[in-house]
């Protein structure tokens, strides 16, 4: 049978090469890292307060708890008060981030407005005058 050879029957086997696939893997592994925004979290629970005219906020922001004790903290770790402004200030000279305040909402109302002032007047020594406080509350309907 002359001519033509069948080339199947040939007896090697044919092996696939996986570098490309798994280099393809790690690239898309490494761009889903790289562009993933992570939440920070204060690291305490606090029972925040229900508000009809809740919205949802910004994911990257500087987000400080207010606890039922009146205790300050950020990223776990207790700042307290004096330690707001220098906080806002490192924050904003990097880039401009709203401030969340998470507070208790059994915290006292004058411990809140001290925690507002101290993060306006750390924006105001970083030259950002114009920073947004919110105050973190739980969806409720109208009361």
């Amino acid at each position: 049978m002359g001519r033509f050879r069948d080339n199947t029957d040939s007896g090697e086997e044919t092996l696939i090469d996986m570098s490309p696939l798994i280099d393809c893997v790690f690239i898309l592994l490494i761009f889903f890292i790289v562009t993933t925004t992570f939440v920070e979290e204060t690291g305490v629970e606090v029972d925040k307060p229900q508000a009809a005219s809740s919205v949802n906020l910004e994911k990257q922001s500087i987000i400080i708890a207010l606890t039922e004790e009146g205790e300050v903290i950020f990223n776990e770790k207790p700042i307290g008060f004096s330690g707001i402004q220098p906080l806002i200030r490192r924050k904003l000279q990097r880039e401009e981030l709203p401030v969340i305040v998470e507070a208790d909402r059994s915290a006292d109302a004058g411990d809140l407005m001290r925690v507002i002032d101290e993060a306006k007047i750390g924006a105001m020594a970083a030259g950002k005058p114009e920073l947004k406080v919110s105050v973190a509350t739980r969806k409720g309907g109208g009361a």
